[in-house]
């Protein structure tokens, strides 16, 4: 696996994110709610694995690509949540 890099959750993903998985990433950050606390937004972290680029969100959603390289999210079931 190789380390990407990370970013906050709306803003826009870095250049080394295929443009499919932004796709992804944009449909996923549209359903996190604004925090009226002023709380931070959680954070994307890309990695590779097998050349395949991966997106997970410190929530634990993760964004990756289907076969045909369509962009899907789910979560991630170590995370307790899945």
């Amino acid at each position: 696996m190789q380390l990407g890099t990370r970013w906050t959750s709306g803003d826009e993903p870095p250049k080394a994110v295929p443009d499919a998985l932004r796709l992804g990433i944009r449909a996923v950050d549209e359903t996190i709610p604004a925090d009226q606390l002023g709380q931070p937004r959680p954070r994307w972290t890309l990695t590779w694995l097998e050349g395949k680029p991966i997106a997970e969100l410190d929530t634990g959603v993760i964004v990756s690509l289907d076969a045909e390289g369509k962009a899907v999210a789910r979560n991630d079931p170590e995370d307790g949540f899945g």
